[in-house]
């Protein structure tokens, strides 16, 4: 397969008290958002390559079985899932970290859900969660700060949305990373 070399932009934010966290309006789209508090990595699979395999995420794609559930079965790791009338619309995955660091992960809609008004919905509900997340687990410090990465290859308005929910950009980076000619897409040939 071809590949090409694009110059890819990383900002890395973060949020350091659960005061900075602007939630956004509630969707017109009915959305339950729930954990999926047993480990799966069928899921967690299905919802790496459903959200990210238009934005090239490729890290995990060659991990195993195994490799999944190890990842997810960390404590204090936790996925949450967003529902449109039960079908699965999108997620956000926290990793805690030492000292009362939570990362956002993973996040993103499915492309079918992208333009409702869902993302800050689901990224407000995220981002609560990592700022409470010693709540629901024993031996963990209460978080102090929260933070992600986002890409200029990921969906154009995640940025934005992430800025609007109150994460300030403490980083830029530019690297040249070389791609196959198109994204993974969520299964080969998938737009």
């Amino acid at each position: 397969m071809p590949t090409r070399q694009i110059e890819v932009t990383d900002w890395h934010l973060e949020q350091l008290g659960p005061a900075e966290l602007r939630p956004a309006r509630t969707p017109d789209v009915p959305a339950a958002i729930a954990r999926a508090e047993l480990p799966s990595p069928e899921l967690s699979r299905y919802l790496y390559t459903a959200v990210g395999g238009g934005h090239y995420w490729t890290d995990r794609l060659a991990w195993t079985y195994d490799q999944w559930l190890n990842w997810l079965s960390r404590p204090g790791v936790e996925t949450w899932v967003a529902h449109v009338r039960g079908t699965p619309a999108g997620y956000a995955e926290l990793d805690p970290q030492p000292d009362g660091v939570v990362e956002i992960t993973c996040f993103g809609l499915l492309p079918a859900f992208t333009g409702r008004g869902l993302g800050g919905h689901l990224l407000s509900v995220g981002a609560a969660r990592a700022w409470d997340l010693a709540a629901r687990w024993d031996d963990r410090k209460p978080t102090r700060r929260v933070h992600l990465t986002t890409s200029s290859n990921d969906a154009p308005a995640a940025l934005r949305n992430y800025q609007s929910r109150g994460f300030r950009v403490y980083d830029v980076t530019v690297a040249t990373g070389t791609f196959d000619h198109t994204p993974p897409g969520p299964w080969p040939g998938a737009r």
